[in-house]
C-alpha cells in the first residue's frame, strides 16, 4: 500500500498556519479541527510543523506564554517528508527512526496531504485482516 492510497481513504484535507500565528492561535485550530499536529505553510511552501510534543516540550515544561510566544520560535523547521508514492513500510521505518509522529505528503514541492502514525497501522491492520481473510478462505476450501 502506498500513501497515495491512504489520502486517498482518508482525504487529502490539511490545516496550516503561518509562522508569525501565536502558539495559542495554533492550539485553538488544532483543538477544533482534532489534530495533533498542524503545518506551517507561506506561500504554498511548507515552512514547519507544530506539534502537540513542540508545545508541551518548549512552551509549558519552560513555562512560557502560549497566548505571547510565536508559532516560528518553537516549530520544527528540518521536516521529515514522504512522497505519494512511498510504501507503508518506508513511512514506518522513517517515522520509527526519525522519531516522528506525522509525515507531510509532497508532490513537486507542494504539500497535497498529511499522514500520520495513526494512519498508517491502521491501514497495516486493514492489510492484516484481508491476509487473514484470504488465508482462512484458502484453508476453509
Amino acid at each position: 500500500m502506498t500513501v497515495n492510497q491512504i489520502l486517498s481513504t482518508k482525504g487529502k484535507e490539511v490545516y496550516s498556519i503561518l509562522s508569525t500565528n501565536t502558539v495559542y492561535e495554533a492550539l485553538t485550530v488544532m483543538s477544533e479541527k482534532d489534530i495533533g499536529a498542524i503545518l506551517i505553510i507561506e506561500d504554498t511552501v511548507l515552512k514547519g510543523v507544530l506539534s502537540e510534543r513542540d508545545y508541551a516540550r518548549k512552551i509549558v515544561l519552560k513555562a512560557k506564554s502560549s497566548k505571547k510566544a510565536l508559532v516560528h520560535e518553537i516549530m520544527e523547521t528540518n521536516v521529515i517528508t514522504v512522497n505519494p508514492s512511498d510504501n507503508l513500510e518506508f513511512c514506518m521505518e522513517l517515522m520509527s527512526t526519525k522519531r516522528v509522529r506525522h509525515l507531510p505528503v509532497l508532490e513537486n514541492n507542494v504539500v497535497i496531504g498529511i499522514i500520520s502514525i495513526s494512519d498508517v497501522v491502521k491501514a497495516i491492520i486493514d492489510i492484516q485482516k484481508d491476509t487473514i481473510e484470504h488465508l482462512n478462505s484458502y484453508i476453509t476450501q
